[in-house]
């Protein structure tokens, strides 16, 4: 193990780098509480504020995937779409198997410039998680409780303010509604089976109404639907233990457009429609089991220097007044003060 890959097992630093990502957080909530008197005068201002101030907190997270851990994600799919990236609203269709799928979602909604804008479905409970609950609702995320008679008047507003939004926004959807377990998947296949519907390998059944309601609302905004399978190479299974560990992994991800036109308008032949598509991400996985790769040409977009800026923008704003004491202890000769201060590191180690 090399120096550098050694530090970054050390839990003084990486308790650093969450000091660094709590405060800077709780700052630019409370920037964000501020704006919200624009709101009335000026609605688009503080959307585009908000983008901003959010892509500098998640930004952060990707900092860590990208150059902290040092894993890489490589596209499959074609140059003409691509070229689409960061230039439309799209929804975008994941697979929900992996700790760590929706940095790698986030690395790409970064490197095509549409991190601070993205937008997902997300649980209610989240609106309550300090950081990210609080900078979601800034965002205008839509909350739901699962409970569709609960939620429907909910989703409904909720998706019709987001069609004048000024930034170009992805919108995630997890289908399958929770990450994938063997238990899980099990039950999903009894319910599968009891509807009648083609079983799943390596995905849960998805749930349509979310899907089919996002895109009835949002139709006229957005323009295609992106079908993201994610995997990993070499069976690796990546956890966000592994990233603050500096840990590699090497993310492949099966991107594939779908114009919303060629989607079918009608509830359930739309239901149908995600059905099949499961069907294929499927078939995409078992291909990827046996090969290593998924089908189709290969695009490694390169990173961006932004995401490492921005951190030590926060470390240098807010770890300065730490380091300086760290010196004053040093300087001051106090036996006691630096055996306390000793003590801490002793502990943290």
């Amino acid at each position: 193990m090399g120096l550098l890959a050694y530090l970054k097992t050390q839990f003084v630093l990486q308790l650093l780098l969450g000091f660094v990502f709590v405060v800077s957080g709780l700052i630019i909530n409370f920037i964000q509480l501020l704006t919200c008197v624009l709101w009335p005068f000026n609605k688009q201002l503080y959307r585009r504020i908000n983008t901003r101030l959010s892509y500098s907190l998640w930004s952060q997270l990707v900092m860590l995937l990208e150059w902290w851990s040092g894993t890489e994600c490589t596209l499959y799919t074609d140059q003409a779409t691509v070229e689409r990236f960061g230039k439309e609203h799209v929804i975008i269709i994941l697979n929900h198997n992996y700790e760590i799928d929706f940095l790698c979602g986030w690395t790409m909604c970064e490197r095509y410039g549409v991190l601070g804008s993205s937008k997902v479905l997300a649980k209610h409970e989240l609106l309550k998680v300090p950081l990210i609950g609080w900078t979601w609702y800034f965002l205008e995320i839509v909350f739901c409780k699962r409970k569709w008679e609960e939620d429907r008047d909910t989703v409904f507003r909720g998706l019709d303010r987001l069609k004048d939004y000024p930034e170009f926004m992805w919108f995630l959807l997890y289908c399958e509604g929770t990450r994938f377990t063997e238990k899980k998947h099990q039950i999903s296949m009894e319910v599968a089976e009891s509807k009648g519907l083609p079983k799943l390998k390596y995905h849960l059944l998805p749930r349509t109404k979310g899907f089919t309601t996002t895109l009835k609302c949002l139709k006229g905004t957005v323009s295609a639907v992106y079908d993201v399978t994610l995997n990993f190479k070499d069976h690796q299974v990546p956890t966000l233990l592994g990233i603050i560990n500096g840990k590699k992994y090497l993310a492949d991800m099966r991107i594939r457009r779908f114009p919303v036109d060629e989607i079918p308008e009608d509830e359930k032949e739309c239901a149908n429609w995600l059905h099949k598509l499961y069907q294929e991400k499927d078939a995409l996985q078992e291909h990827y089991h046996k090969e290593g790769t998924f089908p189709g040409p290969t695009i490694t977009p390169p990173r961006r220097l932004w995401t490492l800026l921005n951190f030590l923008f926060w470390a240098t704003l807010l770890l300065s007044p730490l380091i300086n004491f760290a010196c004053g202890v040093v300087v001051s000769g106090s036996p006691l003060l630096i055996l306390g201060f000793s003590l801490f590191l002793i502990i943290g180690e």
